[in-house]
């Protein structure tokens, strides 16, 4: 995290972590502590849907991946990009932008917050940390990661490694990240760590004007 004078705009939080992590109860802690939180899958997932801007687009670089809604069937796109680098390459293309003006548009509505967080799984990946002031990432220890994964219905081994094979090492992640909050001591162990974290972040905000009133 780069050091330097308070900002007068949101600070903007990346929360990040690799499949079963907890990454999702994790972002939940920073709602109910009244941050705002855009999350990138919920995106993904509207745009997916039938009349989703991403939708049409999908169906026709891979056709057969779409519901008879006309939305996008998740299990068979991912069944046509798994494996094919050049694929998924072409399905990056269509949905990157559109989740980026989303997040775009996310920062907008909420400029006058001191904290906003920004929950992208492939944060790192993608080149998101960029756009942050700071990164937190999600973890826990591999054996209590794979337990948690291999329970998610349909989830198979094979299906795993896909998974873990696209995503940044835990360990680079962390040791890249500004914040650890390690999900395997538990939920109050987890709760109290973001709670350190906002309370530090916010205190770089200092508005330049005050507020109205």
């Amino acid at each position: 995290m780069t050091k330097g004078p308070p900002v007068s705009r949101p600070v903007i939080l990346g929360l990040t972590g690799s499949i079963g992590m907890g990454k999702s109860a994790t972002a939940k802690m920073f709602s109910a502590l009244g941050v705002p939180v855009h999350d990138a899958d919920a995106t993904v997932h509207a745009l997916y849907g039938p009349g989703g801007e991403a939708a049409a687009a999908i169906g026709t670089a891979f056709p057969g991946v779409l519901d008879p809604q006309s939305g996008v069937d998740r299990a068979r796109l991912r069944a046509a990009v798994l494996g094919d680098s050049g694929r998924m390459a072409a399905l990056e293309a269509i949905v990157h932008p559109l989740v980026r003006a989303a997040s775009t548009a996310f920062l907008a509505r909420h400029a006058d917050a001191p904290l906003v967080v920004l929950d992208i799984p492939l944060l790192y990946e993608t080149g998101g940390e960029s756009r942050c002031d700071a990164v937190a990432v999600v973890s826990a220890p591999p054996e209590v990661q794979r337990a948690r994964v291999l329970a998610r219905p349909g989830m198979t081994a094979d299906a795993f490694a896909a998974i873990l094979a696209k995503q940044m090492p835990d360990a680079e992640k962390r040791a890249r990240a500004d914040f650890v909050i390690d999900t395997s001591r538990g939920f109050p162990a987890a709760e109290a760590e973001v709670t350190r974290i906002v309370a530090a972040l916010v205190e770089r905000r200092a508005p330049e004007h005050p507020a109205a009133g």
